[in-house]
């Protein structure tokens, strides 16, 4: 392991996690001369296929992780349900970026929102509910319709209900396991947008465009930028990306989801990684997500986020993967293809971006 900064070409980046986005941060680091030793349970999954070297291993395996680090010059992560406490330990033996107490903040909806009010961002109005009583009391507060969500792990629409009645109060709490769980009040808005901000190890902050955002079934199926907002609220969500991105400390990339009310934006969540919802910079920037996720947290200068095409981000969910033949026939049409052997109802198969012309601001 070397303390030299930036990590020279030849440097190796330990990933925890092997899914799709581990599999493009391997790609982005090879592209720059870098390896990549990815720690995951399956040998056979996305990131596996094609990293430099791998080890076999549960996220939390104390040996696996000590060879993560002794092999390693600088680790990060591609979801954010690593176990902290991992984090934290691999923090006292080799650099982790970006750092274990964004990812304790993400890993918690109460923790997570109390802290976005507390550095000046607003949020949807949300109370704790650790009792069913708790959730009727709330319920008579914040009204209906509401969501009722598991404070950890919950993503692609998992760990929520929606509650329209005072009578479905029972059904809601022990459709979610009776988990301790936050009550959210549901927003009328009129788009969900998000945007990624990318902090350099020496506090450089870079900002994609503004994209929106549209899911089915709970999952995200189309990004498409530019986002149909005013550059006002372009530069609010970049100005709240920032704000977020500095007060963590943080090194790497960050994406935050946001709701859009008239001028107003609250924020949703944030994810402490490269996100989905940033594919699109592979085909329609010079410097992608992932580049400079990579770049970022090796000490580089951060690239340019500036875009030179219009995107359609389409996520190729489940069996929806079969169409590549056509659609690796359309023009203008980026495929990318995750390795995945089984395409399950609900798994993300791969993405394809369309791109045109570019059109507004950057």
């Amino acid at each position: 392991m070397t303390d030299i900064l930036p990590l020279p070409p030849g440097s190796t980046v330990g990933i925890i996690g092997g899914g799709q986005l581990g599999r493009m941060l391997c790609q982005a680091a090879a592209q720059l001369g870098l390896n990549t030793l990815v720690l995951d349970p399956d040998e056979t999954g996305p990131a596996a296929q094609i990293c430099t070297r791998f080890i076999a291993g549960a996220y939390d395996d104390r040996q696996a992780l000590q060879e993560l680090a002794d092999r390693s010059d600088v680790v990060t992560f591609e979801f954010e349900n690593v176990p902290v406490e991992a984090i934290k330990d691999l923090q006292e033996k080799i650099p982790v970026r970006p750092n274990a107490r964004a990812l304790e903040i993400s890993q918690d909806r109460l923790i997570e929102k109390t802290f976005l009010n507390e550095i000046g961002l607003s949020t949807a109005p949300f109370t704790n509910i650790e009792s069913c009583g708790e959730l009727e009391k709330a319920i008579a507060e914040i009204g209906t319709p509401s969501l009722l969500k598991t404070r950890r792990f919950g993503y692609d629409g998992k760990g929520q209900v929606r509650i329209d009645g005072i009578g479905a109060v029972h059904d809601a709490h022990n459709e979610i396991g009776h988990a301790p769980a936050i009550l959210e009040a549901m927003i009328p808005f009129e788009r969900e947008v998000s945007v990624i901000a990318v902090r350099g190890l020496y506090g450089e902050i870079v900002n994609y465009d503004v994209v929106e955002n549209h899911h089915r079934n709970g999952i995200l199926h189309t990004s498409t930028v530019p986002a149909d907002i005013s550059t006002e609220t372009t530069e609010a969500a970049k100005m709240i990306a920032r704000t977020l991105i500095t007060a963590l400390d943080y090194v790497g990339v960050l994406a935050v989801e946001l709701f859009q009310t008239g001028s107003t934006l609250l924020v949703n969540e944030f994810a402490p990684r490269v996100h989905n919802s940033g594919h699109w910079t592979l085909d329609a920037c010079a410097i992608s997500q992932f580049e400079n996720h990579i770049r970022a947290i090796c000490g580089w200068p951060l690239g340019a986020a500036d875009r030179h095409s219009d995107a359609l981000m389409t996520n190729l969910i489940g069996r929806e993967v079969d169409r590549w033949e056509a659609l690796a026939q359309q023009p203008s049409t980026a495929l990318h293809l995750y390795g995945k052997a089984e395409a399950r109802p609900g798994r993300k198969m791969g993405h394809v971006t369309q791109i045109a012309p570019r059109t507004g601001s950057v």
